[in-house]
């Protein structure tokens, strides 16, 4: 099976990756095996946040590594908290910790205009210099509720009300996100790159 290390200090973030990457022949294994160092995040997107960590890890673990940058946007908040979505009430601080900020923000915007949207952009690289990464991004529609629903999943899952499904995404089914959501849509376009240039004879 092959290794490809996962370029993320975040627990929810491994177990979602280690499933929709459970019939495929690869093994994500955490970048704390090879004590990679968290790295500064100093990107202005989703797509080269994603690619300075990808690139991070696999110069000190030596293999190749998978990683993405994600993030809640919402229309009122002009797209906050975006990038800077993990540390939105500050460094260091809990899921619940963002969700209690994105709420006050969001105290007086009626229910029809707290539509939001999560991001994905997923970057591969076979080593630290990869010259053609593989980079997908992807998009997951709903909006911000009042108040917490679930108990499933991590970040602001229970806070994101999918339309489609007519429950938070921290009510959905796992197989059911996993199938969905920002991240498997990702996952998905990612596995139909892989077969194209794993086919192209110009890729080493």
């Amino acid at each position: 099976m092959n290794r490809v290390v996962l370029a993320s200090g975040n627990a929810g973030k491994l177990n979602e990756f280690s499933q929709l990457f459970a019939n495929w022949q690869i093994q994500v294994v955490p970048q704390s095996e090879f004590q990679v160092p968290e790295i500064e995040e100093t990107g202005l997107s989703f797509i080269e946040n994603a690619l300075i960590k990808a690139r991070h890890a696999s110069r000190i673990s030596g293999l190749p590594a998978l990683a993405d940058d994600s993030g809640l946007a919402v229309d009122a908040l002009d797209g906050a908290p975006g990038i800077y979505s993990a540390r939105y009430a500050g460094e260091d601080v809990s899921d619940a910790d963002n969700n209690h900020k994105l709420l006050q923000m969001l105290a007086d915007v009626p229910e029809a205009e707290r539509t939001a949207s999560f991001h994905c952009a997923l970057a591969f690289v076979r080593r630290y210099d990869d010259p053609i990464p593989l980079v997908c991004i992807a998009r997951w529609c709903g909006r911000i509720l009042e108040e917490p629903a679930g108990e499933q999943g991590f970040g602001y899952d229970p806070l994101f009300y999918v339309e489609s499904e007519g429950m938070s995404s921290a009510q959905l089914p796992r197989e059911v996100k996993n199938r969905i959501s920002h991240r498997g849509q990702a996952v998905q376009a990612f596995a139909t790159l892989w077969r194209e240039q794993m086919q192209c004879p110009g890729r080493e």
